[in-house]
Formats: structure tokens, C-alpha cells, sequence
């Protein structure tokens, strides 16, 4: 009998603005999808084309997020986590195990165990990493037609030179994580 095996990563640690998002999925064991890899390693196109394939071909898979709202509360890394436990949670069959991306695992009733670069590695792991980027990167699109002079399309929340310039002219927007340095200073400069 095959141990039902999650994989989980999050993306949007790092950016000034948007809700972080994690994915879950489980995959055939061996994987039939070709190609996965740490998401950072693909291009859009190809992220993409993956994304569709894993959604039409993992054995279950859920995204979750945690809000802008919840990583000024928070705090950046259990923002993740409660968006890594929120996506285990919605997954549509309960895993045995997950194994999570990076150093640290979510609270969740089943064995985790977290793995440094697990997104390059672990083929469930890949697939999460392209479910959530793909996800964020479509949030972050949205927030650019409401926010077009942010140049979010571009940048995808990172601080770039272009955001930085953004943020110092205009101000951070409601989207934007309050308890980032950058962010902070832009709200003491207005």
C-alpha cells in the first residue's frame, strides 16, 4: 500500500507587498508530471504549463494564502506556516506525512519534516512550489490593474528599484506589509 506523501511550499516571503501563499499536493507515486523543479528555476511559461498539469493530474492538491493583515500580526514566518497548514488542511485526501521546503514545518496532525531545498529535490515538494508561485504571481497581476504606477506586473511585490522609488513617491497602498522596514519608512516619509 503507497503512504500518501504531501510535499508543501510557500512563496512570497520576501516581497514589500501581497498575502504569502503556500500549496499542498500529493502526486502518483512514481510522479508521472516531467519536468518539476524548484519553481525559482522555470520560467513563467513553463510554471505556467506545469501548474495546469499538476492540477489536472496530482492525486489532490490545494492553495491557501495568509493576508497582508495576518504577516503584519504575525510575523512573516508563521504567516507562512498558517498558509502551509491552511493548504494541508484543504487538501481533498489527508496525507500520512508532509515533507515542507526549507526549516521549519506547520502544526499539522500528521508527521512533517522539513527539507533545505526540498523544492529542487522532492518532485510533490516542486509541485507546491510551482502551485503557489503561479498563484501569487496571478494575485500580484491583480493588484497591478488596481495599482498600475507600483509596476507589481514587473516586480511581483520584491524590492526593486522600481518599487522602492514607487513606495517613496506614492506611499504603500493597503496591500502593502506594514511591518517591513521599507514599507515602515515610506509611511514615516508621507
Amino acid at each position: 500500500m503507497t503512504v500518501l506523501v504531501c510535499g508543501v511550499d510557500e512563496a512570497g516571503r520576501g516581497p514589500l507587498a501581497g498575502p504569502v501563499f503556500a500549496a499542498a499536493v500529493i502526486l502518483e507515486d512514481p510522479p508521472v508530471i516531467q519536468g518539476l523543479t524548484d519553481s525559482k528555476k522555470l520560467t513563467a511559461k513553463r510554471r505556467d504549463a506545469l501548474d495546469v498539469e499538476i492540477k489536472a493530474r496530482a492525486v489532490c492538491w490545494a492553495v491557501a494564502s495568509a493576508s497582508v493583515e495576518e504577516i503584519d500580526r504575525l510575523n512573516i514566518l508563521q504567516a507562512s506556516l498558517l498558509a502551509m497548514k491552511r493548504a494541508v488542511e484543504g487538501l481533498g485526501r489527508q496525507p500520512e506525512a508532509i515533507l515542507v521546503d526549507g526549516l521549519y514545518t506547520p502544526r499539522v496532525s500528521m508527521p512533517a519534516r522539513a527539507i533545505v531545498q526540498g523544492d529542487a529535490s522532492i518532485p510533490a515538494i516542486s509541485a507546491a512550489s510551482i502551485l503557489a508561485k503561479v498563484a501569487r504571481d496571478q494575485l500580484l497581476q491583480d493588484l497591478h490593474a488596481a495599482y498600475p504606477e507600483y509596476g507589481f506586473d514587473r516586480h511581483k511585490g520584491y524590492g526593486t528599484a522600481l518599487h522602492m522609488d514607487a513606495l517613496r513617491r506614492l506611499g504603500p497602498t493597503p496591500e502593502h506589509r506594514r511591518s517591513f522596514a521599507p514599507v515602515r519608512s515610506a509611511l514615516i516619509i508621507k
